[in-house]
């Protein structure tokens, strides 16, 4: 119930961006897909998030033995509220 608190508040502050919410479940982990948003690699998109936005982010690619990119990243909702709350402000913003 806690975490699904934290998964919930963060989907509901990033359902009106221009994000793609993936499905998660058993997971602290939200996938987004971003291609509405750019174009980048989801490692270089990931390293702009945390740079640019300070939001750290996962790219997809890591996980996969080929690196495909699918611009998809992930974020942990396993977080402070403050912390979710300025991730959320944040990544409005793109």
């Amino acid at each position: 119930q806690f975490f699904q608190e934290k998964r919930d508040f963060l989907r509901e502050g990033l359902a009106q961006t221009s994000f793609k919410l993936l499905d998660c479940e058993g997971t602290y982990f939200q996938a987004l897909k971003y291609d509405k948003i750019s174009d980048k690699s989801d490692l270089d998109f990931a390293k702009e998030l945390t740079i640019k936005h300070k939001v750290a982010s996962i790219p997809f690619s890591s996980f996969y033995k080929n690196k495909l990119n699918e611009n998809v990243i992930r974020l942990c909702f396993a977080k402070k509220q403050e912390t979710l709350e300025r991730a959320i402000e944040n990544l409005a913003k793109l």
